[in-house]
């Protein structure tokens, strides 16, 4: 009898659990600008030689978000110089993307990146055309699919209950990630 009654304790006991894990409804996180601008500044300077033709050098990445657009942009100072050459240019680049979430790092990576400007100062307006096109090469090589935050384990989980990003929201001070139960 009491084998029997602890039994539909713990039958009960489990579907109490599982009501209310179902019960429980999405929950946001909140990812500060700060913590976005220290994914991206870890990555820099960058450093690449161009089909042997550009050296070009990338520092001080700043990021902003873009809220009415839902994507990121980073803003980067450039030099760039011709390995023949003693004289290099200097400039900046710009580089919009998306956020997508990507389970299998359980993270938030920069998706779709877009040049959005890329100035030379100095340059003949002859070059500065093919120039840009190495820029949407670079950009795409230095920024698309990096990691910008990793979730925790018990981000991902309360309570016993498995959440999966839904939806990302860009704000002009951080991201708010909204995650739902797994059901």
């Amino acid at each position: 009898m009491k084998q029997r009654l602890a039994a539909i304790g713990v039958v009960f006991a489990a579907l109490i659990l599982a009501s209310c894990a179902t019960l429980m409804g999405p929950r946001d996180v909140e990812i500060p600008l700060a913590k976005l601008q220290e994914a991206i500044a870890s990555r820099f300077p960058f450093n690449n030689r161009f089909l042997e033709l550009l050296d070009i050098r990338v520092t001080n990445p700043r990021v902003a978000l873009q809220p009415d657009a839902n994507r990121i942009l980073t803003s980067m100072d450039a030099s760039i110089a011709p390995p023949f050459m003693k004289q290099s240019w200097n400039g900046n680049l710009a580089v919009s993307g998306q956020l997508r979430f990507d389970p299998s790092r359980n993270a938030l990576v920069l998706a779709e990146p877009r040049v959005e400007t890329f100035n030379v100062n100095g340059l003949d307006p002859l070059y500065a055309n093919q120039i840009s096109r190495v820029g949407s090469l670079l950009a795409e090589q230095m920024l698309k699919d990096i990691p910008l935050y990793t979730f925790r384990p018990d981000e991902l989980r309360l309570g016993g209950t498995a959440f999966n990003p839904t939806r990302i929201t860009t704000r002009s001070n951080g991201l708010v990630v909204t995650f739902e139960p797994v059901r």
